[in-house]
């Protein structure tokens, strides 16, 4: 036996105003259509379920009986309907977000504060991975929203993910307090040939050092292979080499040494914010986005190093 819900939530309405006139006023329907639907429910039911007469109408044992699990319906419909308005209003829900370590450790940290300080009952769930990892997490919805990075020679794709370029994060040289460029404000790869590097083993800015030296016309020549850009500082500061980090790597830079730019042509990798395109976003997602957004922009407009503009920025 099935039942239509809207007609139980109609019997419902009749026991209320307890005639079928009172209840088609309040629903603005004609009592004929309402006459008409709880004789189908009666139909469902096998049985009666109103007793009309002179003054109105009464539920038999069945309709009462019926009447309970309506009201039980109507119950959990408003419950449904609350919980839904809590979600849309940012009162409540959770949201998933993967992010990669070196914005995990600069940029994100302020998009998290000020996401918890405007919506406090979201529950905010961070995932730091490598962008393979990342893109798999997108895919099989671990998680709804990814920073990603990519470089001009390979961009991501955007057929299957929606992706907002917040900003670029500009590859920077990192000398010894002592060396011959600390000090200067900028350098070319063409005054690099001669010297001894250190790079990331198994990382991208392996590959941004190779292409960079190439395009200059030399092979980088290798001292260290670092695991971190600590690391690779550390073997800076004492003379081992120079190497190349995003900005955004260096906002906890040692004393001992220094950045230089490498000038409008040097390589800057793309900090994205990406979901997948078929899924739709929920209303915590679309209020972390915008505040990616503004936050970028914040940090654009104030027109310092990126890494000094993440150290200066408000709150930090």
């Amino acid at each position: 036996m099935t039942f239509d819900v809207r007609r139980m939530l109609l019997l419902a309405e009749v026991a209320r105003h307890g005639s079928i006139t009172g209840a088609a006023t309040a629903l603005n329907y004609t009592p004929s259509a309402v006459s008409q639907q709880i004789g189908r429910l009666e139909t469902e039911a096998g049985q009666p379920l109103l007793e009309r007469h002179a003054r109105g109408i009464t539920l038999t044992e069945a309709g009462r009986g019926l009447l309970a699990h309506a009201e039980r319906i109507e119950r959990e419909l408003r419950a449904a309907r609350g919980d839904l308005d809590e979600l849309a209003g940012l009162r409540a829900g959770s949201l998933r977000l993967g992010t990669f370590p070196t914005v995990a450790a600069s940029f994100l940290p302020l998009v998290v504060r000020e996401f918890r300080r405007r919506h406090p009952a979201v529950d905010l769930n961070v995932y730091s991975a490598r962008n393979a990892g990342l893109l798999d997490m997108l895919a099989g919805r671990e998680v709804e929203l990814s920073l990603l990075w990519d470089y001009e020679w390979r961009r991501l794709p955007e057929d299957s993910l929606e992706i907002t370029h917040l900003l670029d994060d500009p590859t920077a040289l990192i000398v010894s307090a002592s060396h011959r460029l600390a000090g200067r404000r900028s350098t070319s790869f063409a005054e690099l040939a001669g010297e001894q590097w250190i790079v990331r083993a198994d990382h991208p800015v392996a590959e941004v050092l190779t292409r960079s030296c190439h395009a200059a016309g030399f092979e980088p020549a290798i001292a260290y292979r670092a695991h971190d850009y600590q690391e690779a500082q550390a073997m800076a500061a004492v003379g081992l080499g120079i190497a190349l980090a995003p900005r955004l790597a260096l906002t906890s830079l040692r004393d001992d040494v220094t950045t230089v730019a490498l000038g409008t042509r040097g390589p800057a990798r793309r900090v994205l914010l990406a979901s997948s395109r078929d899924q739709r976003p929920t209303p915590a997602a679309r209020a972390l986005r915008a505040l990616f957004t503004s936050a970028a922009s914040a940090l654009l407009s104030m027109r310092t190093p990126l890494d000094q503009a993440v150290r200066q920025f408000p709150g930090c």
